[in-house]
């Protein structure tokens, strides 16, 4: 997928909570700028979404130590990039 959206996306955290059983729920926006760029997102019957999350999760599990539950949700915003707040939330410096 990095190929065919190199630069118009980002992923905003949504919500992060502990669950009573001690694992971790996350929910997590995927922001694209186009409409056209939802089925690549998503792929033939969600299958591309569905294997960013399960190796997203994989990997969130390895790093955190614990079980995590992954929900992921596509957004189109096509001023997304010139959102200052999203721009903060990935950790990027706000230059206009």
């Amino acid at each position: 997928m990095h190929d065919e959206l190199p630069y118009d996306s980002t992923v905003r955290p949504e919500k992060y909570l502990t669950r009573k059983d001690g694992s971790i729920e996350i929910h997590q926006q995927i922001v694209i700028a186009r409409e056209t760029q939802r089925p690549i997102v998503l792929g033939k019957g969600g299958a591309r979404i569905k294997a960013i999350g399960e190796a997203s999760r994989k990997e969130l599990a390895q790093l955190l130590d614990t079980k995590v539950h992954l929900f992921l949700h596509v957004k189109v915003d096509e001023r997304w990039t010139e959102a200052k707040e999203i721009y903060e939330e990935i950790g990027l410096e706000w230059v206009k």
